[in-house]
């Protein structure tokens, strides 16, 4: 995204941009309401809005700023400069934190909040963008002074004018740690990731340097959108025409849409189709082509909220003449879940899914288990702020209770789909180890052949038996999944 300034709302009066003179001192001036409307941007108004959320109620920027856009009828340049600004703001903070310490003299936590995001939006623009310096300094001051007054704009002014002295290589090279002295930490930083998940994607890469940084160089992109066609309503090659899109690499029912609000697309709003990563799709396809001996059509979705994969598999146990079971133990994530599956063949029913009441003899169940989030990092830019390693630890345990009760659920000779958004081995392998181990008459299955489907090739997937799909070698997000079976 280049640096678009945005609109500006129009000025009233002309003149000088800041207002008549005040002889009473600058801390004592009235912000009044036209001041406002004069001098601030909308784009950057709505990013630092959403950004201020994000601090002070932790919101979700993906599901906070679609909302705010259409609330304010902010379209086109402005909605495109606002989303470049609030997620690249948001997923570059750590990095971006240490260059306004540095600039500033101070720590972060020494820093008003409410400055705080200003600084974070205008040094953004300084080092990720093609915005002008005097440009993002300037709307900076203008977003402070509008709201915090002289005093707090004099000292947005000050930091940015220091931090915008050098590029981002150049702060990179004065910040990080040495290379040559710590090759995790260093690439951590630049790539704007806390360090303990950079040692994550570094076990899991087989502790491979130069996979880490493609890792972490990709992490840290804006990730594209991915469509996709529910099967018996759309086509991908109908989407594809429809959207503007190109079909995807691999799930029969991606499409990759080069830009745009996919809201606005009839498809998508007439609930053919929905917003869902590629590999996403590629984890409920799984399910629904393992063999299992005679299918009976009881299929299960364990933890099915917001309701992406379960209206996939829905859609195709509607071809096949099956039903699927949607557990969610969520009330509000449960109407989700009806919404989108609308009148396919899926009972939606509100149950923690480790005593779920459910009867035995499943042929196909997917867990698509709760976990750290660390493999879509990219889709929900504030969220590797805001983890911490204290968090895996308690969801493994979550995990392998749910795969423990998936097995007891499955048929025998029946299949578990395991699969976590998440590379860290404490969630993936080292879990079904230990609940395979734990469980008698379960194995694992290999799981390469359930997605082993257009250009997915089982020599882009590893040894196995598992499958851990990255966004530097797959354009994905980071899913894992595993298969595993009950023979007794």
């Amino acid at each position: 995204m280049t640096g678009a300034p945005g609109n500006r709302r129009p000025r009233k009066g002309g003149g000088d941009r800041r207002g008549p003179k005040d002889s009473r001192p600058r801390d004592q001036q009235p912000r009044d309401k036209k001041l406002r409307e004069k001098d601030v941007d909308v784009a950057r108004e709505a990013a630092r809005d959403v950004l201020r959320a994000v601090r002070e109620q932790s919101a979700y920027a993906n599901l906070l700023l679609p909302r705010l856009l259409r609330e304010r009828h902010i379209t086109g340049r402005d909605a495109a400069f606002a989303t470049e600004l609030t997620y690249g703001a948001a997923r570059a903070q750590g990095l971006l934190d240490a260059v306004i310490a540095s600039a500033a003299g101070r720590g972060i936590d020494d820093i008003d909040g409410n400055v705080l995001d200003i600084l974070r939006l205008g040094a953004y623009q300084l080092l990720r963008t093609r915005t002008s310096p005097h440009a993002a300094v300037s709307t900076s001051v203008d977003l402070a002074r509008s709201e915090l007054g002289m005093g707090p704009s004099g000292f947005v002014n000050a930091v940015l004018r220091k931090i915008s002295q050098r590029d981002e290589d150049l702060w990179i090279d004065e910040l990080a740690p040495p290379m040559a002295e710590d090759m995790i930490g260093s690439l951590a930083f630049r790539y704007a990731h806390p360090r303990w998940i950079a040692e994550v994607f570094f076990d899991a890469l087989g502790r491979s340097a130069g996979q880490l940084q493609a890792a972490l160089a990709a992490d840290d992109e804006r990730p594209p959108v991915h469509l996709v066609a529910r099967p018996g309503m759309i086509t991908a090659e109908e989407l594809a025409l429809t959207s503007g899109g190109d079909e995807g690499r691999y799930s029969p029912y991606c499409v990759y849409l080069p830009g745009g609000d996919p809201g606005g697309i009839d498809a998508v709003r007439d609930g053919f189709a929905g917003v869902q990563d590629e590999g996403s799709q590629l984890v409920a396809r799984a399910v629904t082509v393992a063999e299992v001996g005679e299918d009976s059509g009881r299929w299960l979705d364990m933890c099915a909220g917001p309701g992406g994969k379960a209206a996939l598999i829905g859609a195709i146990a509607d071809i096949d003449g099956a039903r699927l079971d949607a557990l969610e133990v969520s009330d509000h994530r449960a109407e989700l879940i009806r919404k989108i599956t609308g009148d396919l063949p899926v009972d939606v029913r509100v149950a923690d899914a480790r005593d779920s009441g459910l009867e035995p003899g499943y042929d196909r169940i997917l867990l698509d288990a709760p976990c750290s989030g660390l493999g879509s990092l990219r889709r929900r830019p504030e969220a590797r702020w805001r983890r911490t390693p204290a968090d895996v630890t308690e969801l493994v345990v979550l995990q392998k209770e749910l795969l423990a009760e998936a097995l007891r659920l499955v048929k025998p000779g029946g299949v578990v789909v395991y699969s976590t958004c998440s590379p860290h081995p404490a969630e993936t392998v080292e879990v079904i180890d230990a609940v395979v181990a734990a469980v008698p008459g379960a194995r694992q299955l290999d799981a390469r052949p359930l997605v082993t489907v257009g250009e997915l090739t089982e020599s882009l997937l590893g040894p196995g038996p598992h499958v851990q799909l990255w966004p530097h070698l797959h354009g994905t997000d980071a899913m894992f999944l595993a298969a595993v079976t009950r023979d007794t």
